[in-house]
């Protein structure tokens, strides 16, 4: 224990207190271990491995029941899939539940507000979600408005997400030469084409 100021004497916690600081940590160490077993159920790992871990908290120096915990909380964030976002991580089923979600936003929010007339020179896509680049971009670009327009984000989240985002990603896409190149440039006369992309000799 570090010397106290002043000169005074080191101070004793009495028997009875060390008593209760016992209870407290032994209490903490089976709530870890019960936070454990439902981690473990929750990510499909068997919870037999967690309790033998967590069984004895203080054996190795400096572990503590929260530290435990969070260790626990991190193995199982690493065993519940990919360790990104990102829809071009994700593959089978989750790809297609985060394309449906995609599909609701961009038909209901993006394109009603922000679509504009299509023309030569600012083409769109119908089956925009078959052009790999235009799900990549239109992705990220939910994801950057789901987080900029929380109200953790603060006022200025929008306009951040207009300016940083949103613009962006529109001129990308939406240019001559962009993903939708070879597709649709007026209603009355739609087109779908995907454009040939470049590949690595050889392969």
């Amino acid at each position: 224990m570090s010397e106290p100021a002043h000169g005074s004497e080191p101070v004793r916690i009495p028997d009875h207190a060390l008593d209760d600081l016992v209870s407290t940590v032994t209490q903490l160490a089976a709530e870890s271990r019960k936070q454990g077993k439902t981690l473990a159920r929750l990510t499909d790992v068997q919870p037999s491995e967690q309790d033998d871990e967590q069984a004895e908290p203080d054996a190795e120096e400096g572990t503590t029941p929260d530290s435990a915990s969070a260790g626990s909380e991190e193995a199982a964030a690493g065993a519940e899939g990919p360790s990104s976002v990102f829809i071009l991580a994700l593959d089978g089923k989750a790809y297609a539940e985060e394309l449906a979600g995609l599909t609701v936003w961009v038909h209901h929010l993006l394109l009603p507000v922000y679509g504009r007339e299509i023309s030569t020179g600012r083409p769109w896509c119908p089956q925009w979600h078959e052009h790999p680049e235009a799900v990549a971009r239109l992705h990220a670009l939910w994801l950057a408005w789901q987080q900029l327009t929380d109200v953790k984000a603060g006022l200025a989240g929008p306009s951040t997400w207009h300016r940083d985002h949103l613009v962006p990603a529109l001129l990308q896409l939406r240019t001559p030469d962009g993903p939708f190149g070879a597709c649709t440039t007026s209603p009355a006369r739609p087109n779908h084409r995907l454009l040939a992309s470049p590949e690595p000799a050889g392969v």
